[in-house]
């Protein structure tokens, strides 16, 4: 499983494009990637203010959305828009989630260069605190 929860920052102005975007990116995720979990997007109290719930079924599944044609002809015109963005890999909490814990994955043999470099780029930050907590659940 990977879990992530993104802290997106928005230029002033451009938060209905920002939108825009968010609700093509999540229409095309659940469409088209089959290792798709949770994928929602919500506006935070501040102005330009969003965050991004991404679960997948495992880490390979993430960097499938990374790559997905869909997402990559999102890229430039997320790149105009979002000043600032901050991915923190997250864990549920066993009993008050239902997905599974995050863990990492290297790439599959044979992955392409793109796969490759994302799987480099978007390595699971697994915290070593959470393996303690998930053994006392």
């Amino acid at each position: 499983m990977a879990t992530i929860l993104a802290h997106i920052r928005v230029h002033p102005g451009a938060e209905s494009r920002f939108e825009g975007l968010a609700r093509d990116l999540y229409s095309a995720s659940h469409a088209h990637e089959t290792g798709v979990r949770e994928y929602q997007y919500w506006r935070g109290q501040e102005p330009g203010l969003y965050y991004t719930l991404l679960a997948f079924d495992d880490h390979q599944s993430f960097i499938a959305h990374q790559v997905s044609e869909h997402h990559e002809a999102a890229a430039r015109a997320l790149g105009e828009v979002i000043a600032d963005i901050r991915l923190e890999w997250v864990d549920p909490v066993a009993g008050a989630s239902p997905l599974p814990p995050t863990t990492g994955q290297g790439p599959p043999e044979g992955a392409s260069p793109a796969v490759q470099a994302a799987t480099e780029r978007f390595a699971a930050r697994v915290a070593p605190w959470w393996a303690d907590q998930r053994s006392s659940s």
